[in-house]
């Protein structure tokens, strides 16, 4: 199993002090929620009596959040959480919040699959103005040199010539207005 497919074990101590085994130093509430973040999966047991606190500090971290502001869970969801303590539906809630978050996790990855496999900003108003300005743009500032994005040949000395640069620059200022007059007609 790889390190990082490891839980970073988090272990507090008596003062209630949080330590972070892998770095040896010690983390906040904060510093937990943001490994979770990062996809790290964390435990957080008590050293001296070795019981697992986990759960109890997530809950602290999403209550946390929920206190400042941050409404992540309805209210109606947090009253049927309550009431799912003290009826029959307590051995069915855990199941069902554990396959609702799977396949909210699944269709935020497909999502991310589709984003990735097609350029969003392609279908962008004006989208292809810009790129041609950006490479005409490039192309002057390089003065034709090779290497360079704009692809233009270098004459002995590296320069091009005058004509060539005005001509780009002209070119520049002809995308930059076609791409302000649609913006105009979108606004």
């Amino acid at each position: 199993m790889a390190e990082t497919e490891k839980p970073l074990l988090i272990k507090r101590y008596a003062s209630r002090r949080l330590y972070n085994t892998e770095t040896s130093d010690y983390v906040t509430l904060e510093d937990i929620a943001g490994f979770i973040r990062d996809g790290r999966e964390v435990q957080i047991v008590d050293l001296k009596s070795g019981d697992d606190l986990t759960r109890q500090y997530l809950l602290q971290i999403i209550a946390e959040h929920e206190s400042r502001g941050e409404n992540v869970l309805p209210l109606g969801v947090l009253t049927d959480l309550v009431r799912s303590y003290t009826t029959q539906a307590q051995s069915v809630v855990p199941q069902f919040l554990a396959q609702s978050f799977d396949m909210l996790r699944d269709s935020q990855s497909k999502m991310m699959e589709n984003m990735n496999a097609m350029n969003p900003m392609a279908k962008i108003p004006g989208f292809e103005a810009l790129q041609a300005q950006q490479e005409a743009f490039l192309k002057a500032m390089s003065g034709g040199m090779s290497g360079w994005s704009g692809g233009g040949t270098a004459r002995e000395g590296g320069e091009a010539p005058t004509e060539k640069k005005g001509d780009d620059l002209d070119a520049i200022k002809q995308q930059l207005a076609d791409l302000q007059s649609k913006l105009n007609k979108m606004s």
